[in-house]
């Protein structure tokens, strides 16, 4: 599909139970998870889903099986509910598969938002945990690092898709492996290469009407990440590094200096921009207009080793805002034709998901397992996203 057809498309402590005017009802929430765990085989697993998305909705505090379970049942409950989560042998991916397709109709999105979350611990043994840099905060920590696909509108944003990231030191320890129950065929991945693994499966694999995906691809291998989503046929807009080196196609900047120039140098030496864009910002039952300086030049990334596919036309777009007019934003994307305000309106959303992610997910307690099974930490995080999708919809689902 082109693009102007796509665009056209397009805190620890005793629980206690929420507040009493929560939208969400026993039969709505019954007949979300009718829907949502469609593909667990037998019921008893499907209550339980529909049980721990009730918990992660009504617990204040810390959502731990401990918290949710004294808000159902007590410890008879827990017991019944850790098997679920960390030791059961349903499968994630149907529930996201099934979960996204539900978003897409009930609120469309634009785009898919990769979007890494950050889990600080203080032990040694929650599966993927190590002491290493950190991008997203500038430091070293002790912490699992994840990455999450969201479905992403201007209005809303909920979180599909997920994947955990294992250092060598938890793959190459059979021990570890063995007690965290990590699958055999499971090889090491980079943050990079897991980011475009999960966008691919969410907008590709899972036959989900087309929508670009927009990421944060400042620390990735930028050839790479160009040719896996041209291979796939699924559009893209990556915030890059200024340095990032690129080769200028446009007719108007040939031969104004080197063909290979940082992105950052191309933007600057722009005479023909930057030029004013308006854009929509969705707020709370209202939207205000915004205005921002855009720069968009016609490149390729440098000439490819030799056998290897063809340089790909793409567009160089500098965002920025503020009386100093500087842009402080790169995004390099292969949606040529796409209308800069959409491209605009694209760049923003991870905005969307970040608060979001702050005001709703995380107080719904997806950071908050604590157990050390891979696919207990997979469940939860699934579980904990449809419990977001629920807290924004604000009205009884309906089967798709």
């Amino acid at each position: 599909m082109g693009t102007a057809a796509l665009i056209a498309e397009t805190a620890a402590g005793k629980p206690t139970p929420a507040a009493s005017d929560s939208w969400w009802d026993d039969g709505s929430l019954t007949e979300f998870g009718a829907v949502l765990f469609a593909s667990l085989p037998r019921s008893d697993q499907r209550r339980k889903g529909v049980e721990y998305l009730r918990g992660l909705l009504g617990v204040r505090g810390r959502r731990s099986i401990r918290n949710i379970a004294a808000l159902l049942g007590g410890s008879a409950t827990e017991q019944s509910l850790h098997h679920f989560v960390c030791s059961s042998t349903w499968d994630w991916a149907p529930v996201r598969r099934a979960l996204a397709r539900h978003l897409l109709q009930a609120v469309p999105p634009l785009a898919w938002v990769a979007q890494p979350m950050v889990i600080p611990k203080a032990g040694e043994n929650s599966v993927g945990v190590d002491r290493q840099y950190v991008p997203e905060v500038g430091r070293v920590l002790n912490a699992q690092r994840a990455i999450g696909v969201w479905a992403a509108s201007e209005h809303t944003s909920s979180p599909v898709n997920w994947r955990l990231h294992l250092p060598s030191s938890w793959l190459g320890d059979r021990t570890r492996r063995r007690q965290a129950s990590i699958p055999e065929d499971l090889g090491a991945r980079s943050i990079g290469d897991m980011t475009v693994d999960a966008c691919l499966e969410t907008a590709r694999e899972w036959r989900l009407p087309p929508r670009p995906v927009v990421l944060d691809a400042r620390n990735m291998d930028m050839p790479m990440t160009v040719r896996r989503f041209g291979e796939a046929g699924v559009p893209f807009l990556a915030r890059i590094n200024s340095t990032s080196p690129l080769a200028v196609t446009d007719p108007l900047r040939l031969g104004r200096g080197p063909a290979v120039q940082p992105a950052g140098r191309l933007i600057e030496s722009d005479r023909e921009a930057p030029r004013p864009v308006v854009w929509r910002e969705a707020g709370e039952g209202s939207s205000t207009l915004h205005t921002s300086v855009v720069s968009a030049l016609s490149v390729r990334l440098p000439r490819a080793a030799p056998g290897g596919p063809a340089a790909r036309d793409l567009c160089l777009v500098g965002v920025g805002s503020g009386p100093r007019r500087r842009l402080g934003q790169l995004w390099l994307t292969d949606m040529t034709d796409a209308p800069l305000p959409t491209l605009v309106t694209w760049s923003r959303l991870p905005f969307r998901t970040e608060r979001d992610f702050r005001q709703t997910t995380d107080r719904l307690g997806i950071r908050d397992f604590a157990g050390r099974s891979y696919g207990g930490w997979h469940r939860h995080v699934t579980l904990a996203s449809a419990a977001h999708a629920v807290s924004v919809l604000g009205s009884s689902p309906k089967r798709p």
